[in-house]
């Protein structure tokens, strides 16, 4: 257990943005959830209006930290090209 104040203060703290950076990984997976339903059921509409809604999250989740830049990315690519598939 933590002895010294600051430390006390850092195990606080850890825990306030364990719960705020699992809600915001939490609120992405469910976005690309929707994205991922639309992509099966083969409605290309649903799937773009999802994916607009899904790309700025997971932009946002990068820049607070949740994910690396090059994951946000890759997930950003993979659900495009997913989409542009059954547009054929």
């Amino acid at each position: 257990m933590a002895n010294h104040n600051s430390a006390k203060k850092r195990i606080r703290r850890n825990q306030k943005r364990f719960h705020i950076n699992h809600s915001r990984l939490n609120r992405i997976k469910t976005i690309v959830k929707k994205v991922d339903a639309a992509i099966d059921s083969k409605d290309l509409e649903a799937a773009n209006k999802a994916f607009r809604e899904a790309m700025p999250e997971i932009m946002k989740g990068k820049t607070r930290g949740i994910f690396h830049s090059n994951t946000a990315s890759r997930k950003i690519s993979r659900l495009n090209a997913r989409i542009k598939s059954i547009s054929v």
